[in-house]
């Protein structure tokens, strides 16, 4: 079975990645990791990566002019890993237009969010300061806007009475990580298709069941 080649992007401790490159040490999972890029030197997640053995470079983007000459490199190092989908996992650096268009239905983010609300950072403390009932997280792919474009798939997550942003970040990671890999098993399977602004999933079937937070009894 050919498996998709997979360029994952971090910036920091890599939990998304990690998740990834333990989904696709199962021989039925469609795709494999060609290699992991930071743009931070000492990005933990760069250790968990050489810990399993996945190839990893540093393309540190204050080594560079301008952002134009960043993604250049960028763009070279997953070409040279040959590379067939883009994973943003905690990458913290905007892409400009046109890296984005150049890797265009194949370079994928995770967000914090059920977007479009919520997008930029601090999404949990704006959730739990605006009272939320239900939030979330979304993988999409990418569009020069920011936490923008056709959404893959989403996970809802009920905000609890107790929460802080601590205890509600965890839960949200935990749902990312599900959804990373299910919508990464999608794409290399074949069976999602853009179309506009909104994504086709081949076979997929609607959700019946309603989160309603708080019960109602």
């Amino acid at each position: 079975m050919a498996h998709l080649s997979l360029g994952i992007l971090i910036s920091g401790r890599g939990s998304n990645m990690a998740a990834l490159i333990e989904a696709c040490t199962d021989p039925a999972y469609p795709a494999q990791v060609a290699v992991v890029i930071a743009n931070v030197a000492d990005a933990p997640g760069l250790d968990k990566a050489r810990a399993a053995g996945i190839e990893t470079v540093v393309v540190d983007h204050k080594a560079y002019d301008n952002r134009d000459a960043f993604e250049a490199a960028l763009d070279s190092a997953l070409k040279a890993a040959r590379v067939d989908l883009v994973c943003l996992a905690g990458f913290m650096r905007l892409l400009n237009a046109d890296f984005v268009k150049r890797w265009r239905d194949r370079i994928v983010n995770i967000h914090p969010s059920l977007l479009p609300a919520y997008k930029g950072l601090d999404t949990h403390a704006r959730v739990l300061e605006d009272g939320v009932r239900v939030t979330g997280c979304t993988v999409h792919f990418v569009r020069p806007e920011m936490d923008h474009g056709p959404i893959v798939i989403q996970a809802a997550v009920p905000v609890l009475p107790d929460d802080t942003v601590g205890r509600l970040a965890a839960r949200v990671l935990e749902q990312e990580h599900r959804i990373f890999v299910e919508a990464v098993r999608l794409i290399a399977s074949g069976r999602v298709r853009v179309s506009g602004d909104k994504v086709l999933i081949e076979g997929s079937a609607p959700e019946t069941a309603v989160l309603v937070n708080p019960q109602i009894v």
